[in-house]
């Protein structure tokens, strides 16, 4: 039997369109319900149709290349990729003091970030980045009594964990023995700092004291995330400010100090199970960390062999990741993590289709400044004093 009649077209008379080129065709223009083809007819509302979800937002698969949560990966991909700085030491009469929060929202965010000591915090990142480009991590190092004394200090508090061993408990997360170590560090920390500080800056413990103490985690939580990371750099931006690192150091501090803070961290989070703090979920780049993926990327540009994809060849992984930051990362996730690597670390995943190491690296820096130091739940926790001023 046949369908009756259906029309595509109001009976009423209508007048003809204007021009063919008049308007766009759009995704939006009504379809016939029965044959699939253009019609004049008003579409149904959408509230007749409760059992149907929206159609999902279209997601280029490689465009962009670092696919982020989809708040503001347009801003960062069009955002100026931060450049290094040099670090403006300070002269006396010394004015330290006990640093304090100031951040509360997105204001505080922007004014940080356009500030003078903002700009230079970051610009000092950027030079640590670039100071270990193209360098393995055993490349010779200029090792100044400075950074011999930081990694003496972080070899005192990798022994404490020896002695502290985690308690048998039921909780997967936070063992609390953890707290046990973190009252050790704070009892310990401006002993410690007096290691090395020269005489006239002994007052300084006042106020670099609780970046670092703040480096390794909260007790309270038994968490550690990119914002404790944040203030281990802060940390040796004060002494850079305090002309005690100097420019010449960069290279040491990233493939000496960093790379034993990380090993450290490491350790921490897997005797002490720490829970990671505001992770972003598969969403984050990693669960804790971010600079070492910003230096591990400066140090492959323009390497002959490994590119981006590499990550995914175990053999790169396991001969290459005590060289290169990195992979030796991308290692750890793959050793801590079970399933799909595309899975449990989508973005990293997507990143391994970037091209080459440069631009890694600048769309990182990039995304270190939007999703670390421009996120409130972050840097409502960070510390402005004197050396870090609050402009």
């Amino acid at each position: 039997m046949e369908e009756p009649h259906h029309h595509h077209h109001p009976q009423q008379h209508q007048d003809p369109p204007k021009s063919p080129t008049a308007s766009p065709p759009s995704c939006t223009s009504s379809t016939c319900a029965k044959c699939g083809g253009p019609t004049a007819f008003p579409s149904p509302p959408q509230s007749s149709w409760p059992e149907m979800s929206p159609p999902p937002a279209y997601r280029p698969i490689r465009y962009p290349a670092i696919n982020l949560p989809p708040n503001n990966s347009q801003a960062i991909i069009l955002a100026p990729v931060p450049q290094s700085q040099k670090v403006p030491t300070i002269s006396p009469p010394y004015n330290f003091q006990s640093p304090s929060k100031k951040i509360q929202n997105p204001d505080g965010i922007r004014h940080f970030q356009e500030s003078a000591s903002g700009k230079n915090f970051l610009g000092f990142v950027v030079a640590l980045s670039e100071s270990i480009r193209r360098h393995k991590i055993s490349d010779p190092s200029h090792e100044s009594p400075t950074v011999k004394a930081i990694l003496s200090i972080l070899q005192t508090l990798m022994q404490w964990i020896e002695e502290i061993p985690p308690v048998q408990q039921a909780a997967r997360y936070g063992n609390v023995s953890y707290r046990t170590w973190h009252s050790r560090l704070e009892e310990n920390s401006e002993s410690l700092m007096l290691q090395f500080l020269p005489d006239d800056f002994k007052s300084a413990t006042v106020e670099i004291v609780p970046y670092f103490t703040d480096s390794f985690g909260n007790s309270s939580r038994i968490d550690y995330g990119t914002g404790h990371e944040t203030n281990f750099a802060a940390w040796l931006y004060c002494l850079a400010r305090m002309g005690i690192i100097k420019e010449e150091d960069y290279h040491a501090v990233v493939a000496r100090v960093f790379v034993n803070y990380l090993e450290l961290m490491r350790k921490l989070q897997l005797v002490y199970c720490l829970e990671p703090a505001g992770s972003h979920g598969v969403w984050g780049l990693d669960d804790y960390h971010f600079l070492p993926f910003i230096f591990g990327s400066s140090q492959l540009i323009d390497h002959k062999y490994m590119k981006p994809k590499s990550i995914h060849n175990e053999d790169i992984l396991e001969n290459f990741s005590k060289e290169f930051m990195y992979l030796s990362c991308i290692a750890f996730i793959k050793k801590v993590k079970k399933g799909l690597f595309a899975e449990h670390s989508p973005l990293l995943d997507d990143i391994s289709g970037v091209p080459n190491w440069n631009k890694v690296n600048s769309g990182l820096l990039k995304m270190y400044k939007a999703e670390v130091l421009g996120k409130v739940p972050i840097m409502q926790h960070f510390l402005f004093g004197w050396l870090i001023k609050w402009e």
